[in-house]
């Protein structure tokens, strides 16, 4: 099937463009053109992929693709399914606009120091990261994307950059030893690092003769780096100075993206993998006959603290890209409680529904949160400056600009018909029929924290009289053509969000039906023991 071999081809254009893009660079003209052709084929290869997988009318719903001809669980498997599709949408829509915000917002001199070859070795990163059938892979994936996110914060070499890069550095190394240790585990423990054949094996222990016990303990390593990736508190230090240090279009691809693959990662191994093993877990607050029994509880708290941080953080940040900095971080909290409802409902369709919620809110956040750090890149482009001291009258003097940054805040705020609506109506309603009193509570501080950083902003850097800074500036047309597409696209989510709600659905439905997952990985029922 043509299907089978364009699995592939997500992973195959990024590489070869920033290979490309390597050895053209004393051809200025040449490499920007190639990254931006690039980045197109990237997303029609995106779209083609999701059409043939899961979208047309007979598509099978899911594809592995063995690389080499290795059959699973020995060869190295890649898959689609509607879960990574749907991830996989989620970084085209905002790895595409920050491409070619890039080539307007950077300098000549920035953009011949390897930045476009960096930009698509992260887009490389994230996207075998979702495709990826393997734990290993997943790591050497995370990898890949953690060396080129290392020197895009780096990238403009300042203090405030070193510093930044510094804690990222640290915090990360950190983060891939304990994956290490926690891979390595799983590894001793099952006999596979295949997904399917250690959801396989997890499911029937007696049968595989696996220990299914330590995998609790292990699965909490493999959390805690995730959450780690996705900027949860207690481990969101990174999030903040590495946001403020990179350059805004990198920024846009690092929260749209990157970070999205620490939600997927722990969406993909609790709910596919490790939600079959039976096994009893009494910790303090958290019991069950599942590791997701583990996952609810921690990660509701997480999340909350996450809500509360972020929240209190934006209010206090002082500079634009500050305060989306800190609301990134409050706004993966939003998403925590979802999958944290999911991971104790009492039911598949209430962990179907609670899924689903987390997916639109992410999908949400990409395209708001890409947009508003867009808007923060225009903004230092026309005034030099994106501190809220310095600021003043944006409004006046930058209409357009201003009026996407107004969608983008209403969009966080909730208000309907925008994305960030139907996102924040699905994750309200997901706390409610869980009963989760405390997430609900959590998401209403949330919302009225949202509701005053957002308005600070507004007043302080877009109204009032207007400052020298942005008196004397100008803007790049392009650059506020990019973020009316993008602003258009937050409305076309809520306005067209049937579709949306169907795709997220069928993404939700795959990441919980493990038996899907598995024959498709595993059609002649694979096993490695």
């Amino acid at each position: 099937m043509v299907a089978d071999h364009l699995v592939i081809a997500p992973l195959l254009v990024p590489l070869v463009t920033a290979t490309v893009a390597l050895l053209t660079r004393r051809w200025p003209a040449v490499r920007t053109g190639t990254a931006l052709f690039g980045g197109v084929v990237y997303a029609a290869t995106v779209a083609a992929v999701v059409w043939s997988v899961v979208l047309a009318p007979d598509a099978p719903g899911a594809v592995a693709y063995q690389l080499g001809g290795h059959a699973a669980p020995f060869g190295i498997t890649l898959v689609v399914d509607a879960l990574s599709a749907f991830m996989l949408v989620l970084t085209a829509a905002i790895a595409v606009p920050a491409l070619v915000f890039s080539q307007r917002y950077l300098r000549r001199e920035d953009q011949d120091v390897f930045y476009y070859p960096l930009y698509h070795f992260l887009l490389l990163g994230i996207t075998g990261s979702f495709l990826t059938g393997d734990l290993f892979n997943l790591f050497v994936w995370f990898e890949v994307m953690l060396m080129a996110s290392y020197v895009l914060i780096s990238f403009y070499g300042g203090p405030k950059h070193t510093r930044a890069t510094l804690w990222f550095l640290v915090l990360n190394i950190v983060g891939s030893a304990v994956m290490l240790v926690a891979i390595g585990g799983l590894y001793a423990t099952t006999g596979t690092l295949n997904m399917a054949d250690m959801a396989q094996q997890l499911a029937d222990p007696a049968a595989s003769g696996v220990p299914v016990a330590p995998v609790v303990g292990l699965s909490g390593l493999l959390f805690a780096v995730f959450a780690l990736k996705a900027g949860l508190v207690p481990f969101h230090f990174w999030v903040p100075s590495a946001y403020t240090a990179a350059p805004m279009p990198a920024t846009a691809l690092l929260a749209g993206g990157s970070k999205k693959v620490g939600v997927y990662a722990i969406v993909r191994l609790y709910f596919t993998v490790f939600s079959e093993a039976t096994v009893p877990v009494s910790l303090p607050g958290a019991s069950g006959d599942s590791p997701l029994a583990f996952l609810g509880p921690v990660l509701l708290v997480m999340a909350i603290a996450s809500i509360a941080v972020g929240g209190a953080g934006a209010i206090q940040a002082g500079s634009l890209e500050g305060v989306f900095a800190y609301s990134s971080i409050g706004q993966v909290g939003f998403i925590g409680v979802a999958v944290a409802v999911a991971a104790v409902a009492p039911d598949a369709a209430a962990r179907n529904l609670a899924l689903l919620a987390a997916l639109v809110f992410a999908l949400h956040h990409t395209l708001t949160k890409g947009m508003l750090f867009l808007v923060a890149g225009t903004v230092r482009s026309a005034t030099g400056t994106s501190r809220l001291a310095d600021l003043g009258g944006l409004a006046g003097r930058y209409p357009v600009v201003s009026g996407t940054f107004f969608v983008g805040a209403l969009s966080l705020v909730g208000i309907p018909p925008l994305s960030g609506f139907v996102g924040k109506f699905l994750v309200f309603d997901t706390a409610l029929r869980g009963e989760a009193l405390a997430g609900g509570v959590a998401l209403l501080v949330g919302s009225v924290l949202t509701i005053a950083y957002a308005t600070r902003a507004w007043t302080v850097a877009f109204w009032g009289d207007r400052s020298t800074a942005v008196h004397h500036g100008g803007r790049d047309s392009v650059q506020v053509a990019i973020l009316v597409v993008l602003a258009l696209a937050v409305v076309g989510v809520g306005v067209g969000f049937e579709g949306v709600y169907r795709f997220a659905d069928a993404a939700a439905t795959a990441a919980t039906d493990t038996d899907a997952y598995v024959e498709v990985v595993l059609p002649d029922g694979g096993g490695s023991s």
